[in-house]
């Protein structure tokens, strides 16, 4: 999957297998998580604290507290801390067409979420709260954060959970605020899932990939397909159920949210749609949300040059753009016609279109 050539496939492949990548792992640190709320299920008592003091390294984490498992991963690039979390059933292969633009700004984690790729299988029930509290375990320190679908999930509870190890959030096709018919859709995607689960993936490359696009690049289409298919099945229904479930919870402390934000998706993604990113920047304090026309689900391999562009704005790691506070992308990439606002005439403020 992505674009690399055969060396970097074979460290990779390596990395995956156990040995070292060739970069420095990241230390895990132990999280502290202050007040969980159940991801998908109940309604919580308590919202996460942002302004609550973090436990300091090596204290163990309270009672009650999610055990976090150590991560498959590895580390590329030097500059400012960043991750990426891919989506599920997918690993994070998916980010490999990114990689060269983010890794020439930043040091860059890629990491395989729990019940994925190389890192530990994900039992039945597992939380969002799980899912966070592992990635934070290597983080070390204040780290932009950028997720893809599950894993903007995941980078939203971060967010909440851990506000001390998010720089900045990057939202790329994640879901919000599902209606009660996207709900019923996605409730019928976990069923065949776990009915047939070669239907589902199958399905699942049918909705990602235009006739357009699947013609032009057969072969990514194939090893799409096949990441899904080598899934571990009860790893990948205890993982789905979070994605199909925990946007529910996390709607209500979504304004928590203090990190700088950016959701950014397809025009065309039929279930992490335009109407779902138009949310998460008005939900989130000062937030934003960008538009790729033309893309559906699989912005980190369909645009990756226009995604790219996206994180490093977000993240300040453009050339000239060292503080992280320009809120647009430039005119000449993004069509914003010069705008430092990301705004359109005629866009709610908060959204731009991201002209590729």
């Amino acid at each position: 999957m992505g674009g690399f050539d055969s060396g970097t496939r074979a460290r990779v492949a390596a990395s995956r297998a156990g040995r070292s990548p060739g970069a420095a792992a990241t230390a895990g640190t132990e999280p502290s998580e202050r007040t969980p709320e159940a991801d998908a299920a109940a309604t919580p008592a308590d919202p996460p604290r942002a302004s609550a003091r973090p436990e300091g390294a090596g204290r163990s984490a309270r009672a009650g507290a999610p055990v976090p498992v150590a991560l498959s991963h590895e580390a590329h690039g030097d500059g400012p801390e960043l991750v990426l979390l891919h989506g599920v059933g997918l690993d994070r292969r998916m980010w490999d067409r990114c990689l060269p633009a983010l890794a020439a700004r930043h040091r860059v984690t890629l990491v395989d979420l729990r019940g994925h790729g190389a890192s530990p299988a994900a039992a039945a029930g597992v939380s969002l709260a799980e899912l966070a509290a592992d990635v934070a375990a290597l983080l070390s320190g204040p780290t932009h954060v950028v997720g893809f679908s599950l894993g903007a999930l995941v980078a939203q509870r971060l967010g909440l959970d851990r506000p001390e190890l998010t720089a900045s959030l990057t939202l790329v096709s994640s879901v919000a605020g599902r209606s009660d018919e996207e709900r019923a859709a996605v409730a019928r995607r976990q069923e065949l899932a776990a009915q047939d689960f070669g239907a589902s993936a199958w399905a699942a490359v049918d909705r990602w990939f235009s006739p357009a696009w699947r013609a032009q690049d057969p072969e990514l289409a194939r090893q799409v397909l096949d990441t899904l298919l080598a899934n571990d099945r009860a790893s990948y229904l205890a993982c789905y159920r979070v994605f199909a479930t925990a946007d529910t919870a996390l709607w209500r402390w979504l304004p928590r949210i203090a990190a700088p934000t950016v959701a950014v998706t397809g025009e065309r993604d039929p279930g992490s749609t335009p109407a779902m990113s138009h949310r998460l920047a008005e939900r989130i304090p000062g937030a934003r949300s960008v538009i790729v026309p033309g893309a559906r689900h699989l912005l980190p391999l369909e645009c990756p040059r226009e995604l790219a562009d996206v994180i490093l704005t977000q993240t300040g790691g453009h050339a000239g753009n060292q503080n992280g506070s320009h809120t647009g992308t430039a005119g000449s990439q993004a069509g914003t016609h010069g705008s430092h606002t990301g705004t359109h005439p005629g866009t709610p403020t908060g959204q731009e279109s991201h002209r590729s």
